[in-house]
């Protein structure tokens, strides 16, 4: 197996991509910190795992498309897995929020996740069976005080899946979505 998971150097990536590994699939991951990335995948290394990566900010489009391609390189066309974890929040009041918050917010959680399913979708396809997974929030479910963008990200996150689920099943592509509550990780 094969899987991409964003954001794979800390919190709910970080378990993901170690337990994928541990089963034996092959795995890529994203951080925006290099040396994060690079002490995790010297890490990973000494467990034995294979685990390769690149840096990346999900929020550019161009840097996206750029993963995309080493990511289809590292796989060979084919991939298994995509599960997108990556995610950022600012916590304020409603009245508060910037367009930069706007833009941050949703092009890191909800923007670059459309982009990646989108970028992927002929990976999986040809890999005879994908599966999407989108880490998504309570908060998409219902309110959290100073989160309103989180919110609506996670919000629109969780329809995108219904979405995908149904036009990709031909495809035999399934996509679904996980809701956790608060860890006790960084967003940021």
């Amino acid at each position: 197996m094969s899987a991409l998971v964003t954001g794979g150097t800390r919190g709910i990536g970080h378990a993901i991509v170690e337990e994928f590994a541990r089963f034996g699939a092959a795995v890529y991951t994203c951080s925006r910190n290099k040396k994060e990335l690079d002490e995790c995948l010297e890490d990973w290394k000494h467990k034995g795992f294979r685990v390769a990566g690149s840096v990346c900010d999900l929020s550019i489009r161009t840097q996206r498309d750029k993963l995309m391609e080493a990511v289809s390189i590292y796989f060979d066309g084919k991939i298994n897995i995509l599960v997108n974890n990556a995610g950022t929040s600012r916590l304020k009041q409603a009245t508060d929020y910037t367009a930069e918050d706007f833009s941050l917010i949703m092009g890191t959680n909800f923007e670059a996740s459309y982009h990646l399913c989108q970028l992927a979708h002929p990976f999986l396809k040809a890999a005879g069976s994908g599966s999407i997974v989108f880490i998504s929030s309570v908060g998409g479910l219902m309110s959290v005080p100073s989160a309103s963008l989180y919110a609506a990200s996670k919000g629109a996150m969780n329809q995108v899946t219904k979405n995908l689920a149904c036009e990709w099943a031909k495809d035999n592509i399934r996509v679904n979505a996980v809701a956790p509550w608060i860890i006790e990780t960084s967003l940021i």
